[in-house]
């Protein structure tokens, strides 16, 4: 889970965008600040919610645009979002999405002036978690705020454990029709009875993790612990002490020893996802010990070893970073002894339904429902989609479909793609004339936006990422 600075700094001023940042500790000693983006544009309102939340010690971003919100979020890792439900440019449910895109692992908060189930339904619809009513009592906003403290706890003990643990004896489900792919997976097999250091690269979605995992569980290591660090859900003094530890009083708020997973992995395999946002002030610390397999804990000059087997991931081009000076030549080197390049799911589009009936049953017995196959005319749908999420999209489009079906099969509506009517949608303006590509354009996103749910559903048929189809809407007044 993402957590704010360790270190104890505190700074206020008046101006909109002000950060204030104190620490706050948990029973373990662990960080418990959460970082609050406050999204809305009447300055009165911003700074009431901030008062209310002024006595604990979290780190503040007040923005009065979605704009400024969206910015926010792509230079700091925010836990929470407080949005207004009417900003002048837009209403807070069709932010929502805008913000979850951007951040996926946001816990969004609406807050309104018209409370009430059909609010909070909506709200609950667009992405987010719960919903503040207006006028609002500062209690009201501080339990709030320390539910969302205590879900961030129970996440970050929950995913120690799923790291940590063995969970299966066998590997997952991996297999393949498409030659690419069936490369792909047959070196992995080859090179897992080794300690080569492994770079698997390919689009967000493609199932990197569940290949390093599989690899694991494939290797000598695999009786020894697995963990994984996202590189991008942690601060950069967070994401040092918790690959390589630290000793109590290393920082404020380090009340006690820590391991980092680097020793708590020994025996095991320690996997770095998006390995390109690593910090550059870290970068020499993890070439040291790919070198030496020595490393010293944050405060602590002791030298320490550990056997500990590294596989990274990312959707960057490395060569391309190192160009822009952000990566490490070196390091990149040292990563990349053994590459696994994953291909995106349209370049292997047998795999497509093979994956989709997997999914498709898997659900079905969650949810227990008694979907059992697809339409005929969904099963094109999936064949002829370009899934821009890959696997990981395509999960989640078959988990909403089993979800919302009403028979035994999943037909083509309940599935992102193309839409039948799409010619006659957009084609011709009135009195049949022909119309510029601007105006079939802004036609057929009126024509999806009105048969869709929400702005995330709409996104997936077009194809295109929620601030993309945000960018359309302004340029098209829609």
């Amino acid at each position: 889970m993402i957590e704010s600075s360790p270190h104890a700094s505190e700074h206020r001023s008046d101006e909109e965008g002000r950060v204030e940042n104190r620490q706050v500790l948990s029973e373990e000693g662990q960080s418990e600040a959460l970082s609050i983006l406050i999204l809305d544009d009447e300055p009165l309102a911003r700074e009431a919610l901030m008062e209310c939340l002024s006595p604990d010690p979290h780190r503040l971003y007040p923005v009065s645009t979605v704009q400024g919100a969206l910015e926010r979020l792509e230079k700091d890792v925010v836990d929470v979002a407080f949005v207004d439900m009417r900003l002048h440019e837009a209403s807070g449910l069709d932010a929502i999405p805008l913000l979850l895109d951007e951040a996926p692992w946001l816990r969004v908060v609406l807050v309104t002036a018209h409370g009430g189930v059909d609010i909070a339904v909506r709200a609950i619809r667009a992405g987010a978690v719960d919903y503040l009513p207006k006028p609002f009592q500062p209690q009201e906003v501080q339990a709030l705020t320390e539910k969302l403290v205590a879900a961030r706890r129970r996440e970050r003990r929950l995913q120690r454990q799923a790291d940590q643990s063995e969970n299966s004896d066998r590997p997952p489900v991996l297999s393949s029709s498409d030659p690419g792919m069936k490369k792909v997976l047959e070196m992995a097999q080859r090179v897992a009875k080794t300690d080569a250091t492994i770079l698997i690269t390919g689009e967000s979605g493609t199932g990197k993790g569940v290949l390093a995992k599989a690899i694991h569980l494939w290797s000598g290591r695999s009786s020894g612990p697995f963990s994984t660090i996202n590189c991008p859900s942690l601060s950069r003094e967070l994401l040092k002490s918790e690959l390589f530890g630290h000793v109590k009083g290393a920082f404020t708020g380090a009340v006690r020893n820590q391991a980092g997973r680097i020793a708590t992995t020994e025996g095991g395999t320690l996997f770095l996802d998006e390995v390109a946002e690593l910090p550059t002030e870290i970068q020499p610390r993890l070439l040291r010990f790919l070198q030496d397999r020595e490393y010293e804990r944050v405060g602590d000059p002791r030298t320490r070893q550990a056997d500990v087997r590294l596989i990274t991931a990312t959707n960057k081009d490395l060569r391309e970073e190192i160009a822009a000076e952000r990566f490490r030549e070196d390091l990149f080197y040292r990563l990349n002894v053994i590459d696994l390049q994953v291909p995106p799911l349209r370049e292997h589009p047998d795999d497509i339904l093979p994956l989709a009936n997997t999914f498709l049953f898997r659900f079905s017995q969650e949810y227990n429902r008694s979907v059992r196959s697809f339409s005929s005319r969904a099963k094109r749908r999936l064949r002829s989609y370009d899934w821009p999420g890959n696997i990981r999209e395509l999960e989640n489009s078959i988990e909403r479909a089993v979800i919302l079906s009403q028979g035994n099969e999943v037909e083509a509506e309940l599935l992102p793609g193309p839409l039948g009517d799409m010619e006659n949608a957009v084609s011709e303006g009135p009195a049949g004339e022909m119309v510029t590509l601007d105006e079939m354009e802004a036609k057929y996103i009126r024509h999806v936006l009105g048969r869709t749910d929400s702005i995330d559903e709409a996104s997936r048929i077009l194809g295109i990422s929620t601030t993309t189809l945000w960018r359309r809407r302004k340029k098209y007044d829609i």
